[in-house]
C-alpha cells in the first residue's frame, strides 16, 4: 500500500523552476473565426509510453496522434538511433488516423437524448503493434482497436481508362483501394469506382475478357476497428473510467455507482460501488470521479461533490460501499457560506505514478494526499481565490459547476491544471515549500500573460493552522493582474508521463508545450 518510495524523494526534493516552451499546435484557430460546437475537445489522454496521444470532443470523434522522433528524416527510432544526428529535443508529434467513436443517440424509454461527446478517453495495452483504447459518452462505453493492414490493389481491368466513352471515371489497371471510404463491413461508398451509366461498349464488343486481380500491396493503411460495446449499464452519466494494471479489467462510474468490467466481457459488469440511498431525498453526495491504482489491481479510489477522496480494497468485499480510507480536509470554523460546498466539489482525482499520491482538483484549489496520510493534504495549491469575490457571479453564469481536470508530471515533481482566460498553472512539489508556481496561456506565446508570482508554502501536515493563502481580492484581474474571462476556459490538459511536455484543449486547438 506505500507503492513505494521513490514518489516520497521525488515529492521532498525541491524541484527547478522550469522555462515552458510552445512546441506545436493543432487545429488552430485564425482571428474571428467561430468556432463549431462539435469540434470542441473534450478528452486528452498520453498512452503510457508517451509515443501516442489521442483526442475526444463533443462531436463524437477521437483523433489519434503519433510521435516522432526528427524534425527532418523518417524511419523508425531504432533505424534512428543508429544514424549520427541526434532526436528532437522535445516531443513532436504528428496526426496519425481519427474515427467517429459515438452518434447521437435517442432513449424511447426514458425520453431521453444521448449525445455523442466523448467524456474520457483510455488507453489500454497495445499488442502485435495494435493500439487498444477505450472511450465513452454519457451512458455508453466501446472498445477500439487500431491496427495497420495492406492495402489490396485491384489489377488487369478489362477497360482502358484512356479509352473509356462517358462522363464517369472508371476503374484503372490499378487502383488502390485505401483511398476510397469504407463502412465498416467493408463495402464501398464511393459509387465512382464502377463503370459510369454513360459508358458504352465498342462495336464488336471487347476482344477478350479478363477477370480482375486484387493484389496485397506493401503499403499499409490504418484501420479502427470496434471490438466492444458496454451499454445499458448505467442509469446517470458516466463520468470516468480507468483501465486496471491487470490489463484485464475496467471500471465506469456514474454519480451513484461504480461498475467492475472484464474488458472481454461487454453484456455483463459488477456493481462493485453503490451509493444510491433507499429514499433519494436522503442523497448527500454523488461520486464526481474514479481511478485505478496504477500498480495494485484490488485499490480504487474515487471523489464526491463533498470534497472526499475513498480509497477502496476490492479485497476486503465483493460490494466496496465500505472505504478503508477517508480522505478529506476539516473545515475551517467560521468560513462555512453558500458556496462551500459547491466549490468544495472534486472535479479531478489522478494518482501518481507509482500510487503513493493522489492529486485532487476542486473548483478553488489544487491537493496532493498521501495515501498513507489521511489527516490532511499534504500541499494545498491555489488556483482560483482570486475568484472568491466573484462567487456569486459565478454561480449566476453557472461557471461555478465548470469541471476542470488536473495531472501530475512522471517523476511526481510537479502538477497542473487548467483555469480560465485559456489559462493553466504549473506547481512544484515539496515537503518543504513550493517555490515554483507558473501561469501560461494557451497560445504561441505561453509566457505572454505571465508575472512573477511570490513564493507561495505548500501546507504541511504538521501546521495546525489550515487557512487558505489569499490571492489578488480584485473582482476583474486574476493573480498576474488580467482581466478573465469565463466563456474561454482551458478544462483538459495532459502530462507527458516520461517527459516535461504539455498538451492542453482550448476549444477547438490542441497546444503543447516542453520545458
Amino acid at each position: 500500500m506505500n507503492g513505494g518510495g521513490s514518489e516520497e524523494a521525488a515529492v521532498a526534493a525541491a524541484p527547478v523552476p522550469l522555462e515552458w516552451k510552445f512546441a506545436q499546435v493543432f487545429g488552430e484557430r485564425t482571428a474571428g473565426e467561430e468556432v463549431q460546437e462539435v469540434d470542441i475537445i473534450s478528452s486528452i489522454e498520453f498512452d503510457r509510453t508517451g509515443d501516442h496521444l489521442a483526442t475526444g470532443d463533443r462531436g463524437g470523434r477521437v483523433v489519434l496522434f503519433e510521435r516522432t522522433y526528427t524534425r527532418d528524416h523518417d524511419g523508425n527510432r531504432r533505424d534512428l538511433e543508429k544514424m549520427d544526428f541526434p532526436i528532437t529535443r522535445h516531443p513532436e508529434f504528428r496526426y496519425k488516423t481519427e474515427f467517429q467513436s459515438h452518434e447521437p443517440e435517442f432513449d424511447y424509454l426514458k425520453s431521453l437524448e444521448i449525445e455523442e461527446k466523448i467524456n474520457k478517453i483510455r488507453w489500454c495495452q497495445s499488442a502485435n503493434g495494435a493500439l487498444f483504447l477505450l472511450s465513452t459518452n454519457d451512458k455508453t462505453i466501446k472498445f477500439w482497436k487500431v491496427h495497420e493492414k495492406k492495402v489490396k490493389k485491384i489489377c488487369d481491368m478489362n477497360v482502358d481508362p484512356a479509352k473509356a466513352a462517358g462522363n464517369g471515371p472508371v476503374v484503372g489497371p490499378s487502383i488502390p483501394t485505401s483511398s476510397k471510404p469504407y463502412t465498416a463491413n467493408g463495402g464501398c461508398l464511393d459509387k465512382s469506382l464502377g463503370l459510369s451509366n454513360d459508358f458504352s461498349f465498342p462495336p464488336g464488343g471487347v476482344p477478350s475478357l479478363r477477370l480482375p486481380v486484387v493484389l496485397t500491396s506493401n503499403e499499409m493503411s490504418l484501420v479502427p476497428r470496434c471490438r466492444r460495446i458496454y451499454a445499458h449499464a448505467h442509469d446517470y452519466h458516466i463520468n470516468s473510467i480507468s483501465n486496471n494494471s491487470d490489463g484485464e479489467t475496467f471500471i465506469s462510474a456514474d454519480d451513484l455507482r461504480i461498475n467492475l468490467w472484464n474488458l472481454e466481457i461487454s453484456n455483463q459488469s459488477f456493481n462493485i460501488v453503490d451509493v444510491k440511498p433507499a429514499n433519494m431525498e436522503d442523497l448527500t453526495e454523488v461520486i464526481t470521479s474514479a481511478e485505478f491504482h496504477p500498480t495494485h489491481c484490488h485499490m480504487l479510489a474515487y471523489s464526491s461533490s463533498r470534497g472526499s477522496i475513498r480509497l477502496v480494497d476490492m479485497r476486503q468485499s465483493a460490494l466496496c460501499d465500505s472505504h478503508s480510507k477517508l480522505f478529506e480536509e476539516q473545515e475551517v470554523p467560521g468560513s462555512r457560506s453558500f458556496f462551500t460546498e459547491i466549490i468544495a466539489s472534486i472535479s479531478d482525482i489522478k494518482f501518481a505514478k507509482d500510487g503513493r499520491y493522489i492529486l485532487s482538483r476542486d473548483y478553488m484549489t489544487l491537493k496532493l494526499w498521501d495515501i498513507n496520510m489521511d489527516s490532511g493534504p499534504v500541499s494545498t495549491f491555489q488556483v482560483h481565490e482570486y475568484l472568491r469575490p466573484k462567487l456569486c457571479d459565478l454561480y449566476e453564469n453557472d461557471s461555478i459547476f465548470d469541471k476542470f481536470e488536473c495531472c501530475l508530471s512522471g517523476d511526481g515533481l510537479r502538477v497542473a491544471t487548467g483555469s480560465y482566460s485559456n489559462l493553466f498553472r504549473v506547481f512544484g512539489c515539496s515537503s518543504e515549500g513550493s517555490t515554483d508556481a507558473t501561469t501560461l496561456e494557451a497560445s504561441k506565446n505561453p509566457m505572454r500573460r505571465q508575472v512573477q508570482t511570490p513564493s507561495r508554502p505548500s501546507r504541511s501536515l504538521g501546521t495546525l493552522s489550515r487557512g487558505f493563502r489569499r490571492g489578488a481580492d480584485s473582482s476583474g484581474v486574476d493573480t498576474n493582474g488580467n482581466a478573465f474571462d469565463f466563456t474561454t476556459k482551458l478544462l483538459h490538459l495532459a502530462w507527458h508521463p516520461t517527459e516535461n511536455s504539455l498538451a492542453c484543449a482550448a476549444s477547438n486547438s490542441l497546444y503543447m508545450y516542453y520545458a
